[in-house]
C-alpha cells in the first residue's frame, strides 16, 4: 500500500495584496480620466456649429461615434 502526501504553501502575503489593489486602484483611475477627456470632446464638437462640423467631416449624429469609436461598439 502507497501514501503520498501533497503539500501547497498558500499563505497570505499582505506585500501582493496591496500591490494588487494599488493596481485596481491605478486602473480604475485611468479609465476615469480617459471618459472624462472623452466626454469634454463630446461637449466641444456638440458645441461647434453645424457648418463647423461639416468642414470636419462629421454631423450631430456621428460626434459619439466619433469620439468613442475605438472603445466601444455603436
Amino acid at each position: 500500500m502507497a501514501h503520498s502526501a501533497t503539500q501547497t504553501n498558500s499563505r497570505f502575503s499582505l506585500p501582493s495584496l496591496i500591490a494588487s489593489i494599488g493596481s485596481s486602484i491605478y486602473s480604475a483611475l485611468i479609465s476615469v480620466a480617459q471618459a472624462q477627456s472623452r466626454v469634454r470632446q463630446v461637449e466641444f464638437l456638440q458645441s461647434l456649429s453645424d457648418e463647423e462640423l461639416k468642414n470636419r467631416g462629421l454631423t450631430r449624429e456621428r460626434i459619439v461615434h466619433r469620439v468613442f469609436a475605438d472603445s466601444i461598439w455603436l
